[in-house]
C-alpha cells in the first residue's frame, strides 16, 4: 500500500453562502461572496469558490466560471454546467455584447454627473497584483455615476484634519511621501496615526460603474486615478504605499520601484493599513485584528504563519451589480450589499 498526505495551510474565507440568482440546466448565476477567490489560486485551494460549489453539490459537478471577480469584490458570476454553455457565455462576455454594472463606495466626495475616465492600465507587478494607469498600457473606459454623497459626522473636525496632519508632518509638506509620515522625534503618535486622509477623502460616496472594458482591476486603478480610491481597498487605498495624496493623477511610473517594495511588506511585517480603517465605523478591534505573518512556523512543514484577517479584511466596497445582453435576451440583478444601500 502506497498513501501520499499533503499537509496544506490555507487563509480563512467568508461563510457567507454562494447565493443563487438564477439556475438552469446550462448555466448558474451567482452572487459571490466578497473575499473567496475563483480559481485556486496561491494560498488558497480548497477556500475558492471552484472547489466551495463542487463541495456542495458533489465531487461529480464540474463548475466552470464563464466570468472572473476579484477575490475581494462581491456579485454577478456565471458557472455553466458544461462545456458548451461555457464556450457560449464566455463568447458574449468576451464579445462585448453584455452590459456591466458595479457599485462601489469610494472615498471622498465624487464629483456629479456623468466621469468618464479612458486611462489605459499597465500590469506592474502580476505577483503583488498591482496594476496602474500608463501610456503603454492595454486600452481601458469606465463612466462613473455618483449616486449619494454622505459627508462626515464631524464635519468641522473633519476640517481640520489637513491642517493638523500637516503642521506634524517634517516641513508641514502636503504632498508628503510615506516615508515623512514615520514619527516625529519626542512623539509618541504612531504612523497609523499621522497617516489621515486629507479633507478630499472625507466622507464617502456611492457610485455607478460601467466598466466598458474588462481589465483587470479596471474599477480600482481608475478610481484611484481619479482620487476617489474605493474605501478599503487594501492595494489602491493604503496611504502607507502610495503616499498620502493616494497618487492621484499619477500616470508617470517614477515611484513604482518604492511601491513595489512598500507594497510587498504589505501583509507581512506590516498590515494592510487603508483608509476605511480610520472610518468610525471600523471600531479599535478591527483595527488591530489583521492578517500579517506571525514570525512563527508550522511543526509539521515549518511553513511561516499568518494570523488570521479580521472581518474589514474579507472584501472591499466594490459590488457587481448587474449584468445584461445588449439585446435584452436576459438580465440578472442582485441587491446592494449593506455597506452601500
Amino acid at each position: 500500500m502506497i498513501s501520499h498526505t499533503t499537509h496544506r495551510h490555507e487563509p480563512p474565507v467568508t461563510a457567507s453562502p454562494v447565493g443563487i440568482v438564477h439556475e438552469d440546466n446550462d448555466i448558474i448565476v451567482i452572487n459571490k461572496p466578497a473575499g473567496v477567490p475563483v480559481h485556486p489560486a496561491g494560498r488558497y485551494h480548497y477556500n475558492s469558490l471552484v472547489e466551495i460549489m463542487r463541495s456542495e453539490r458533489g465531487h461529480d459537478f464540474d463548475p466552470l466560471p464563464c466570468n472572473r471577480l476579484d477575490r475581494l469584490t462581491s456579485g454577478i458570476m456565471f458557472i455553466a454546467k458544461h462545456k458548451k454553455a461555457a464556450e457560449h457565455m464566455t463568447k458574449q462576455i468576451m464579445g462585448r455584447t453584455i452590459k456591466k454594472e458595479y457599485v462601489a463606495r469610494v472615498a471622498g466626495e465624487f464629483p456629479e454627473g456623468p466621469v468618464v475616465c479612458d486611462q489605459p492600465i499597465l500590469q506592474i507587478s502580476p505577483k503583488l497584483g498591482l496594476n496602474r494607469v500608463r501610456a503603454n498600457g492595454k486600452p481601458a473606459k469606465t463612466v462613473f455615476v455618483r449616486l449619494a454623497y454622505y459627508p462626515p459626522k464631524d464635519v468641522e473636525a473633519a476640517q481640520d484634519t489637513r491642517a493638523a496632519d500637516s503642521a506634524r508632518l517634517p516641513g508641514g509638506k502636503e504632498t508628503a511621501t510615506v516615508a515623512d509620515a514615520q514619527t516625529p522625534a519626542g512623539s509618541t503618535n504612531p504612523p497609523s496615526e499621522l497617516s489621515r486622509p486629507w479633507q478630499k477623502h472625507r466622507g464617502y460616496s456611492i457610485v455607478r460603474c460601467l466598466p466598458l472594458t474588462g481589465r483587470t482591476h479596471q474599477l480600482r486603478v481608475h478610481l484611484q486615478f481619479l482620487g476617489h480610491p474605493i474605501s478599503n481597498d487594501p492595494i489602491y487605498c493604503n496611504q502607507r504605499v502610495f503616499g498620502l495624496d493616494l497618487a492621484a493623477g499619477d500616470d508617470t511610473g517614477a515611484t513604482d520601484e518604492d511601491i513595489m517594495t512598500r507594497l510587498s511588506r504589505m501583509g507581512k511585517s506590516e498590515v494592510a493599513d487603508a483608509l476605511a480603517y480610520h472610518d468610525e465605523m471600523v471600531d479599535e478591534y478591527n483595527k488591530r485584528k489583521s492578517e500579517k505573518m506571525t514570525g512563527e512556523f508550522c511543526d509539521v512543514c515549518a511553513t511561516p504563519l499568518y494570523s488570521d484577517p479580521g472581518v474589514h479584511e474579507m472584501g472591499i466596497y466594490l459590488h457587481a451589480r448587474r449584468y445584461a445582453c445588449q439585446d435584452g435576451t436576459w438580465s440578472y440583478e442582485t441587491d446592494l450589499p449593506v455597506c452601500m444601500e
